[in-house]
């Protein structure tokens, strides 16, 4: 009798190409209404952690490559691989608290509006993900840019322990203490991950007492009046105050405007009680331009649901999407006029460029022991989104000629969660600082010296 792996050694569901439900399986892998034309010849619904030793043995049997998905928000597809296996985790959602300890064990396929939900009755927080519906496998893995990452730093920061399958089947804990090179990694290392993570641990925060945001929107046209005060009010505002443009390619009607392209800027404090928000948030709803906003809203209370609420109108599930970043040694102010000519030339005019500004605090001390680190002075992202698929190309070239004209020199860096690895070979690496890159692909080796699992995407 042969000891060859089998496909009936997997609890879940192994999926063939070719197989009558592979294309709906495959397209649910993607969250873009855009899929890539990549296709994997196997797809492993995993039906628990258990099932991960045995899809990489039945992969390593029959010489294909492995990629994963927990909830398949990666922009680009990455986890869509010509002739390989697909280990679709979106079984593993299991989520449990521990007030006594503040942690949380979850599964990689838990969203955002899941475990917020979870940690809501503990009066207890975690720096969710701004997509309600992204989950906590690649959000984590990318670093994790979320809700008061300004002031609470990346989300992988408050990953305290992982559970991963490695290249050569076997399932280790990692820690600061325990595999702290494999460790290291999965604090940042995106889709080029050289493991399978099946659980993670996470240290949570007190929730805060009060959630209160303000934003204006103004035409367009007021970029240059607006962003230098503003840039520097928000700078000097406390950590615990999130604040960022939103520049759009249409707006609707407002007063004596017409419908046209549109700057938001907006605001929300994570504080102990509404008055320390008012008063945290008063140098913004001073805004000296006020009277030319077309509209306003001044320290509102708000929750966690209600910001998720609002992120899920902003990128619904059924649209194409291409998207880009861009850590930068440019001003934002620079950016933002930049931002404000390249958005009237979009094809669409459901497409934004976000520009938060400092997303997250440069802190080299606490940012040590991760893959992840904040690589400019400036940071956006570039949204293309539309919905008709005869406008791929229109829309596709448009991001490109905008994150070109936004760094001209070709110097910028890039957040893996939501870089545009299909525009270039060098976006991963560009991805993090050279030492992180070089320690990478050393603990790539180390770990998957048979490169059983996919890298980085490249086009």
């Amino acid at each position: 009798m042969s000891d060859r792996p089998s496909a009936g050694s997997i609890e879940g569901k192994l999926i063939r190409r070719g197989d009558r439900e592979y294309d709906g399986v495959r397209a649910e892998a993607v969250w873009n209404g855009l899929k890539p034309d990549r296709f994997p010849e196997v797809i492993v619904r995993a039906a628990s952690g258990d099932d991960v030793p045995e899809a990489l043995a039945y992969a390593r049997s029959q010489g294909l490559r492995v990629s994963t998905r927990s909830g398949g928000h990666n922009w680009t597809g990455s986890q869509l691989r010509d002739g390989a296996m697909l280990i679709d985790l979106s079984q593993l959602n299991r989520c449990t608290v521990d007030p006594d300890s503040a942690t949380a064990t979850v599964g990689p396929s838990v969203t955002g509006r899941m475990l917020a939900a979870a940690l809501r009755e503990h009066r207890l927080a975690f720096p969710f993900g701004h997509c309600p519906t992204v989950a906590m496998g690649g959000f984590l893995l990318s670093g994790g840019l979320g809700w008061n990452s300004r002031a609470w730093g990346p989300a992988c920061e408050y990953v305290e322990e992982i559970e991963a399958v490695t290249a050569d089947g076997r399932t280790v804990v990692c820690s600061e203490t325990e595999n702290p090179g494999l460790f290291w990694a999965a604090r940042g290392a995106g889709a080029g991950f050289f493991a399978v993570v099946t659980r993670f641990r996470l240290r949570l925060r007190p929730h805060p007492g009060a959630i209160t945001s303000t934003s204006f929107t103004f035409p367009l046209s007021e970029v240059e009046r607006v962003s230098g005060w503003a840039v520097r009010t928000a700078l000097e505002l406390p950590p615990n105050v999130e604040t960022a443009f939103s520049l759009t390619a249409s707006g609707p009607a407002t007063g004596s405007a017409g419908p046209g392209p549109r700057l938001t800027l907006g605001a929300t404090a994570f504080t102990g009680t509404p008055e320390e928000a008012v008063d945290v948030l008063a140098p913004l709803n001073s805004c000296p331009f006020a009277e030319r906003a077309l509209s306003s809203q001044l320290s509102e209370p708000t929750s966690y649901t209600v910001l998720h609420e609002g992120a899920d109108g902003t990128w619904p599930g059924e649209q194409r999407y291409a998207v880009d970043t861009l850590w930068s040694t440019e001003t934002y102010e620079t950016q933002l006029a930049r931002s404000a000519q390249l958005i009237t030339e979009a094809p669409s005019e459901n497409s934004l460029v976000l520009v938060p500004v400092e997303p997250v605090a440069p802190d080299p001390e606490g940012q040590r022991d991760m893959a992840f680190s904040v690589l400019g002075e400036s940071y956006l992202a570039a949204f293309a989104i539309w919905d008709d698929p005869a406008a791929d190309g229109p829309n596709t070239r448009w991001l490109r000629r905008a994150m070109d004209t936004l760094d001209p020199r070709g110097t910028g860096s890039h957040y893996i969660a939501e870089a545009d690895l299909a525009a270039g070979a060098s976006r991963s690496r560009r991805s993090y600082a050279p030492a992180d890159w070089e320690r990478l692909k050393q603990l790539k080796a180390c770990w998957d010296p048979e490169n059983l699992f996919h890298s980085y995407f490249t086009p």
